[in-house]
């Protein structure tokens, strides 16, 4: 039997999963992560206080990397033509936030591949080891490794998709000059 060249093999993986991530880190970091925390507060206030916070937050994210499992495996697959392979289901995620310093790596290894077969972007955040800390701010907690943003037509939705379409950079600037 020949010899594996596991870097070949990897590298098939990653060019084929590389499609639908996106890496953040540094200033862009920043500024994706502050314009998501805005959005969280003005839904928030726009939502009321009628809920704990904790039970909001968990109605827009799924928080933790066997919820966002278990709601991808949930959602239909989509083949590349565009059909789905089962009934829709009560919950989709619009996009995954997952942090690229959690150890042991086999943890999160799983969710790029099942969100490309639901179509579901994957961003990763990647800060100097402080990842899952900086996802954990965001939704109240120590540390977060994987944020599913589920599509529910928020506020927090809109500023999802400013930052997958990459206006988020221009909204950016534009804050600054005010």
């Amino acid at each position: 039997m020949p010899p594996k060249n596991k870097a070949a093999k990897n590298n098939i993986q990653d060019d084929s999963v590389s499609q639908q991530q996106v890496c953040y880190e540094g200033e862009l970091l920043v500024r994706m992560l502050k314009s998501i925390q805005r959005g969280i507060e003005s839904a928030r206030v726009l939502a009321g206080n009628s809920l704990p916070e904790k039970v909001w937050l968990k109605q827009q994210f799924a928080i933790g990397v066997n919820e966002v499992t278990r709601v991808l495996e949930r959602m239909a697959l989509i083949t590349d033509e565009g059909f789905s392979t089962a009934q829709s289901p009560c919950v989709r995620l619009q996009a995954i936030l997952l942090a690229g310093d959690c150890n042991p790596k086999w943890l999160t290894k799983h969710l790029p591949m099942l969100a490309k077969s639901r179509k579901v972007p994957l961003i990763i955040v990647r800060d100097d080891k402080k990842g899952s800390l900086r996802l954990g701010e965001l939704v109240k907690l120590k540390t977060a490794v994987a944020i599913g943003v589920k599509a529910r037509g928020g506020d927090i939705n809109q500023v999802m998709e400013g930052i997958l379409d990459g206006d988020e950079l221009n909204q950016g600037a534009v804050l600054q000059l005010q």
